[in-house]
């Protein structure tokens, strides 16, 4: 486990902040533990005597080793995020009329985003995904707002403005939505049955899993999502067979890690929220050049067909499809939500 957190520290930390005191811890904790790996594993080698066992040995510890540090691995990472600041930006930049804005969960949680104001009544909460912050949805802030929609793009708890601890699993995705459709309601220029959420990514994955305990939101609108804990996966099995299984078995490994790593409990399934969910319409954009994309869409879409639309995006790479078809993406998001929320 030694290896698991030195890596998850090290690597993400190195890479975006390079070098610093976490990283050299990281990096510290992984030397060592490969270090004992090694002394322990040599240990166990040298008392078997015969070959064929020393080598099903060494195989066994490779493989064993491999996939779970892996798996523990990528829980770290999603647990143990750099801080990330804002970069160069803001709805101005863009001619978009635009105000500070702060907000706190009901855990208190400061959450700070910029607000574009409301043409008509109808508004949209609009989140990015891990890694990133409200500067990087600008250009789905600009469409929407073109189209008159109200507009609070905000940072995720731990990332940019925002306090907190951030988690790119999202699985305090519901307490920051909640947040922010609390705040959309309040304002004087927006109909509180009026309001729907648009997230990226892990954004996207927050916006359904808010969805069944969020009344006031009217629809959601989630591109590139696929899913927040091994339960989401359960479609690996059928799609590829002996691998898809092993995967499944390693996100679990990986759920369960994250739930040892963090105050948050893993949440619902997608598809569970939006069967609870029925009969608020979703919009599913998924990538065509990323079959997992679409796998995990028509799995959500099982939960409730009736109400799950699912827009592919011919030639988009991961939540690419403003970049890929702008006019296709201003038609279908805007239509979607128009009709929606009229």
């Amino acid at each position: 486990m030694g290896i698991a957190v030195g890596a998850g520290i090290a690597i993400p930390y190195a890479a975006k902040l390079g070098l610093t005191p976490m990283t050299v811890t990281g990096l510290m904790c992984l030397f060592s533990a490969t270090v004992l790996l090694w002394c322990g594993g040599w240990a166990v080698i040298s008392s078997l005597r015969s070959i064929p066992a020393r080598v099903l040995a060494v195989l066994g510890m490779l493989v064993a080793g491999y996939l779970v540090v892996f798996a523990v691995t990528l829980a770290v990472v999603a647990t143990s995020v750099p801080p990330s600041t804002l970069d160069n930006g803001d709805p101005g930049t863009r001619g978009l009329a635009f105000s500070d804005v702060e907000f706190s969960t009901s855990d208190g949680v400061l959450l700070s985003g910029w607000y574009l104001p409301a043409g008509d009544g109808a508004a949209v909460a609009l989140l990015h995904g891990s890694g990133s912050t409200r500067v990087d949805v600008l250009e789905q802030a600009e469409v929407l707002s073109h189209n008159g929609f109200g507009v609070l793009l905000f940072d995720a708890r731990g990332h940019g403005g925002s306090t907190g601890r951030a988690m790119d699993f999202g699985w305090y995705g519901s307490e920051d939505v909640s947040a922010a459709i609390n705040f959309l309601a309040a304002r004087p220029d927006v109909d509180p049955g009026r309001i729907a959420v648009v997230g990226m990514s892990m954004g996207g994955e927050e916006a359904l899993g808010a969805l069944a305990s969020q009344p006031q939101i009217r629809a959601v609108v989630a591109e590139g999502a696929t899913g927040r804990t091994a339960a989401d996966r359960e479609w690996l099995t059928a799609a590829y067979g002996l691998r898809g299984e092993l995967q499944y078995g390693l996100d679990h490994v990986m759920t369960v890690a994250t739930d040892l790593l963090t105050d948050a409990s893993p949440p619902a399934t997608l598809r569970e929220s939006v069967a609870a969910a029925t009969p608020r319409p979703v919009l599913l954009i998924i990538a065509g050049t990323i079959p997992d994309e679409t796998l995990a869409a028509e799995f959500i879409q099982g939960g409730s067909p009736a109400t799950v639309q699912i827009w592919d995006v011919a030639g988009a790479g991961h939540v690419g499809g403003l970049a890929t078809d702008p006019a296709g993406w201003e038609r279908q998001v805007t239509g979607f939500l128009g009709a929606a929320l009229r």
